[in-house]
């Protein structure tokens, strides 16, 4: 197995150092660099070009948040851009900074106080092309959209980017496509950032049928991945 190339960006030394070190003891993994705030950060981001970059989110001179969206769009427009993951670390669950960080772009978004086991299989997750949400994460996104049904149109404005209740062809899509009650479970654990294996060892079932599952729910739900399967999950009701 390749080893994935990972890159960090966080401004708290003492936190910095333990994920570091935690890291290069790991034989799959390639600590590729590290910086201490955003302007570094995108520096070495465009030198290092790693597999999965992992930014905290309360950076001194320009927030994860912002530092991801710059990142996504300066890659966007690169004629042959890294395919460089983004996994946003977040201290506290903060329902408007974490659908501002679902709006920036990032492809997964954990809890600062996830444990290493835990963030080496995010990272793993990431580095295969899929989302990984943290529950905690998850159960703010749900509540946002019941909030946001719950108060129809005289929600206050908002600078954050709202995810809103269940589009008409979502709707549209799950009467048309419904899931079986064996995707409605995988999903469920998908929301909750469960890898293919842990989906695997809890459902009693083999790591080929859990794929297997998952690109019938992508397909179902027309979505490009996992996390976009979650929100989309979230936001028609499917999950809770």
């Amino acid at each position: 197995m390749s080893q994935i190339r990972v890159a960090l960006i966080e401004d708290h030394d003492l936190t910095r150092v333990g994920i570091r070190t935690a890291l290069q003891q790991r034989g799959e993994i390639e600590f590729v660099g590290e910086a201490a705030n955003a302007a570094e950060g995108l520096k070495l981001l465009e030198a290092t070009k790693p597999d999965v970059a992992i930014v905290d989110i309360g950076l001194p001179d320009m927030d994860g948040i912002e530092l991801t969206r710059t990142f996504k769009e300066a890659q966007a427009a690169l004629e042959d851009p890294a395919n460089t993951k983004v996994l946003v670390l977040t201290l506290q669950d903060d329902e408007e900074a974490v659908l501002a960080a679902f709006a920036a772009g990032a492809d997964s978004y954990c809890m600062k106080n996830i444990s290493f086991d835990k963030l080496l299989e995010a990272l793993q997750v990431t580095h295969e092309g899929n989302g990984w949400i943290d529950p905690a994460i998850a159960r703010i996104v749900l509540r946002q959209t019941r909030a946001s049904q719950a108060g129809g149109d005289l929600a206050p404005a908002s600078k954050t980017v709202i995810i809103h209740a269940t589009e008409p062809e979502y709707s549209q899509l799950i009467e048309a496509y419904p899931l079986t009650e064996r995707e409605l479970e995988v999903l469920q654990l998908i929301v909750e950032g469960c890898s293919n294996a842990a989906i695997a060892e809890k459902l009693y079932i083999t790591v080929g049928t859990v794929k297997t599952h998952v690109r019938n729910i992508l397909n179902k739900l027309c979505a490009d991945d996992r996390t976009q399967a979650a929100v989309r999950a979230l936001r028609s009701g499917l999950v809770g």
